[in-house]
């Protein structure tokens, strides 16, 4: 059963792209929403997925992804985080890594990268606590920079859904 976000948000998916239903699918417990892009590369299918939380207020950006890449060791071992970077600014502020491990999918081990993108909104129902939305492509490391535009497109129409959430 896909999870709800704790914020509505809308975006707009990058040309070539498809909702994957279920986001179970996709083989990522606690997704909201998966899209897939039809052309696997030795198998392996690129996938962009979203998750959300409301994180305790003394929990940092930092703490969540150190979090995402541990919960993803519970699966795969090693997990390399290759970059981290805070950006975004004091009203909204955001985080972005990338990790690097390899995994078994359809009986084939695939190098795979993730990248993963941390965005901070206001709760729709107390203003004063933050909601955080996780977003994540993750491909293998020979498809990752052809699909990273995609995902780099596919962020920047993240918003809050002001029409569902007001």
């Amino acid at each position: 059963m896909p999870m709800a976000l704790p914020v509505p948000i809308e975006f707009r998916l990058p040309e070539g792209w498809l909702p994957a239903a279920p986001p179970e699918g996709v083989d990522v417990p606690g997704v909201a929403f998966a899209a897939v892009r039809p052309d696997p590369d030795g198998g392996f299918t690129a996938n962009i997925t979203i998750a959300g939380e409301v994180p305790k207020d003394s929990v940092t950006l930092a703490e969540l992804a150190d979090a995402s890449a541990q919960r993803l060791r519970e699966s795969v071992d090693p997990v390399v985080v290759a970059g981290r970077r805070e950006v975004g600014n004091a009203q909204a502020p955001a985080l972005t890594q990338r990790l690097i491990f390899s995994a078994v999918v359809g009986n084939v081990r695939h190098d795979l990268v993730q990248s993963q993108v941390f965005l901070t909104f206001a709760d729709v129902h107390d203003p004063r606590r933050r909601a955080v939305i996780r977003l994540a492509l993750t491909a293998t490391a020979a498809q990752h920079d052809e699909v990273l535009g995609d995902f780099q497109e596919f962020v920047r129409t993240v918003r809050p859904d002001t029409v569902t959430g007001a």
